[in-house]
């Protein structure tokens, strides 16, 4: 049977070739023109060629490419970036580095002096299901305060806390490392929610890192502006908040 036969098949080799991290369209392009790419054993140089990614056999300079639509990266961010795709201000998509080829975005937002935990992907579905008010997802942030906090506030928390808008939080959970440093987990992402619930008991944030992100937890081992793949077992975690 020829494998590289148009009917029955359901994917562009340029496609494919972008997905697997190979650059934009006009990089891919150049790629398959230069004669650089097999499928199964055929040199092509078709960019509208369809290919089935999960029965062909796809190389580049003589290696397999195994086929990922989606990709999933975490990031220590660092103080001093922003949280978008194009700013004025340097952004968050400067420090991706091998990992910007993957077209992976930024799942939700840090605010420009906050550190920590930020994942990119390209699965918008994820994405969205761990953003939306509705889903609930916990964050967990490590805070440094600026005035001593006291145990009553665990229960204060415990009951949402009324913002400046007049906006009434979820329940979060306060935890007191010692008088001026704290764990705070929420449930939503309301602009500048961890300062401003910190201004509604009269107290200040000094520094602001997010530690968790649903079930992901910040690998310690990452310097601040590194990033990395998320391993297996971090996507399977991650998946279940895609149903």
């Amino acid at each position: 049977m020829n494998l590289l036969r148009k009917d029955l098949s359901d994917m562009r080799i340029d496609k494919f070739l972008c997905n697997s991290g190979f650059g934009s369209r006009t990089d891919v392009n150049k790629l398959l023109k230069s004669g650089r790419v097999k499928v199964n054993n055929q040199i092509v140089k078709n960019k509208d060629m369809k290919i089935d990614e999960y029965v062909d056999y796809i190389y580049v300079d003589g290696v397999k490419i195994e086929y990922d639509e989606f990709h999933y990266i975490m990031m220590n961010k660092p103080a001093n970036y922003v949280t978008s795709t194009k700013d004025t201000d340097p952004t968050v998509m400067e420090l991706l580095g091998e990992y910007d080829k993957y077209n992976v975005v930024p799942v939700g937002r840090l605010d420009k002096d906050t550190e920590g935990l930020l994942l990119f992907t390209n699965d918008g579905i994820l994405a969205h299901n761990l953003t939306s008010p509705k889903k609930h997802v916990e964050k967990t942030y490590y805070v440094e305060l600026d005035v001593e906090i006291k145990q009553e506030y665990i229960e204060i928390f415990k009951q949402g806390v009324i913002l400046d808008d007049g906006y009434h939080t979820l329940p979060s959970k306060l935890e007191i490392l010692d008088s001026h440093h704290i764990y705070l987990t929420i449930m939503e992402g309301k602009f500048h929610q961890v300062k401003r619930m910190m201004e509604a008991i009269n107290n200040k944030v000094k520094y602001l890192k997010r530690i968790s992100f649903g079930p992901l937890i910040l690998d310690q081992k990452l310097e601040l502006g590194e990033c990395r793949k998320l391993t297996k077992e971090e996507i399977e975690q991650l998946l279940k908040h895609k149903k």
